[in-house]
């Protein structure tokens, strides 16, 4: 029984993920609600953003040693 889940699991992996996903943000929506749970969307897809951009990264970390440096006049 488990073996042929996991072989359809294997033949169907992005109507599985979908599933999962979408179970998750159903709970999320039901248990705290649908502006908190807009707010983890969000963060989730930045930080998924982020990690698959370091050029982006490196410019935000340039951005911020810039800002917060001691300028000498």
């Amino acid at each position: 029984m488990l073996n042929r889940f996991l072989e359809w699991v294997a033949g169907n992996k992005g109507l599985f993920w979908g599933m999962v996903i979408g179970f998750a943000v159903a709970i999320l929506f039901l248990t705290i609600g649908f502006f908190p749970t807009l707010l983890i969307a969000i963060c989730v897809g930045v930080g998924a953003f982020l990690g698959t951009h370091p050029e982006v990264r490196a410019a935000i970390g340039a951005f911020f040693t810039n800002l917060f440096a001691r300028k000498d006049s």
